[in-house]
């Protein structure tokens, strides 16, 4: 079974760069509260990387 990681958006995409508007359209985001549960790959982490003021990693509860 491979790894997952779920993400959720703390803040508002409005009056951000729209690399950062696209890079959370890419990660299924688009409003607060929102959570997405993603294969966790080099991919995923660069783009969590990139709008981390935006979004939390949230622990799974296992």
């Amino acid at each position: 079974m491979s790894k997952t990681i779920t993400i959720e958006q703390t803040a508002s995409e409005i009056r951000r760069k729209p690399q950062q508007e696209a890079t959370l359209i890419g990660l299924g985001l688009n409003k607060i509260g929102r959570r997405r549960t993603l294969k966790d790959s080099p991919q995923i982490r660069g783009m969590i990387a990139k709008v981390a003021h935006l979004v939390r990693v949230v622990e799974d509860k296992k």
